[in-house]
């Protein structure tokens, strides 16, 4: 036995195996991971476009897996919880994305931020998109109306409690409503309808109203409409008997939708609410239904909530709702304009729905894309 080599020391040995054994559990672990990531029907999907061999000598098969193992890991969500609730038991915080208030009020920071001089001119474009659009669906007789969505925080300013609420992006709604002062162009102003009680109108761990936000915004929405709508549609809103809690997405966007209200902010709670059309329920499958005669193009709040529900309901009129969670300002309206929807059936009348914190944020490709069409309409 050589006394200088560590190797051959016993009173290392048991030391040696441990750490051996536990090496030996964490490559375990970690092939039992990437395996199961590999066997999930989402890899699959992810993985079956590369799996070619042009795409594998060009490396697309290589980055496919390496996505696979970046976001689809068992064990994924377990360490995402963990960190979030670290941050958020430990730190107050609530990550890049989210900024804690007071009484388990979350905001979303991109609502917050200022945007500067670019976020004035993106606006300002923004303007000038919709009154395009407006004159193009005055010339086919179409009436439309725009609906800016006011941002939680200022609905809910107090209980930002010190959260960082930027003053260009508090008077964003104002601004962009000046902006539009002048053009004809019929905008509702639902400050007056959900300021004053905001904290009972918006989901305290959600970005969106809740769904007596959402009806008190649809019924403002309804007394705007043009008179001569048809309104002839029945409808009925039935309450679920059992209260059920609400995961907001800003207790997503913290990793903690999946633990307990003893590790988190609590989540909302609520009675969900449906609505349904009573003529559907006489009519047979095979009778041709009519098209509607409003459409609905918005974000997603115009999918939460049963906002659309209670519009319905509202207008004794059904309403195609053709709005995308995550449509921000131009996304639906990009969509339903370039489809054989519009171009066949038009409807006579177009309800715009989106967010204000979208107003300033920085042009995307729904807005170039919207603005190409206008273009090729002559608009």
């Amino acid at each position: 036995m050589n006394p200088t080599d560590p190797s051959t020391d016993p009173r290392l040995r048991p030391a040696s195996a441990t750490l051996g054994a536990a090496m030996a559990a964490i490559l375990a672990l970690g092939l039992w991971q990437g395996v199961s990531a590999m066997m999930t029907l989402q890899a699959a999907r992810r993985l079956a476009p590369t799996l070619n061999g042009e795409a594998f000598l060009g490396g697309r098969t290589a980055a496919a897996v390496n996505q696979v193992m970046a976001q689809d890991l068992p064990a994924d969500g377990l360490l995402r919880a963990a960190g979030g609730v670290l941050r958020w038991k430990v730190f107050g915080s609530g990550g890049p994305t989210v900024a804690p208030g007071c009484d388990n009020w979350l905001f979303l920071t991109e609502e917050l931020r200022p945007w500067g001089t670019e976020g004035q001119a993106a606006m300002a474009e923004r303007a000038r998109l919709l009154t395009r659009v407006a004159a193009l669906l005055a010339a086919q007789d179409i009436a439309l109306r725009v609906v800016p969505v006011p941002d939680k925080a200022r609905a809910v300013a107090p209980m930002l409690c010190g959260a960082p609420y930027a003053a260009e992006s508090a008077a964003r709604g104002e601004a962009f409503r000046r902006m539009l002062e002048g053009t004809g162009l019929a905008v509702i102003d639902l400050d007056p309808v959900l300021v004053p009680d905001g904290a009972a109108l918006f989901y305290r761990t959600d970005t969106h109203w809740n769904q007596e936000g959402a009806r008190r915004a649809a019924q403002a929405v309804a007394a705007a409409a043009p008179e001569d709508l048809t309104r002839e549609a029945r409808f009925r809103t039935d309450r679920a008997a059992e209260e059920t809690p609400w995961i907001g997405d800003l207790l997503r966007l913290m990793s903690l939708d999946r633990v307990s209200d003893t590790w988190r902010p609590r989540a909302d709670r609520q009675f969900v609410e449906t609505t349904e059309a009573l003529e559907a329920e006489e009519a047979s499958i095979l009778d041709d239904l009519p098209v509607a005669e409003v459409v609905l193009i918005g974000s997603s709040f115009s999918r939460n909530a049963n906002f659309d529900g209670a519009l319905q309901q509202a207008l004794s009129a059904p309403v195609g709702n053709l709005s995308q969670a995550g449509g921000g300002f131009a996304g639906a309206a990009k969509d339903f304009f370039g489809s054989a929807a519009w171009r066949e059936t038009p409807p006579r009348l177009v309800i715009w729905e989106f967010p204000e914190r979208v107003l300033n944020q920085p042009l995307n490709a729904d807005d170039r894309a919207l603005a190409a069409w206008l273009e090729a309409q002559g608009r």
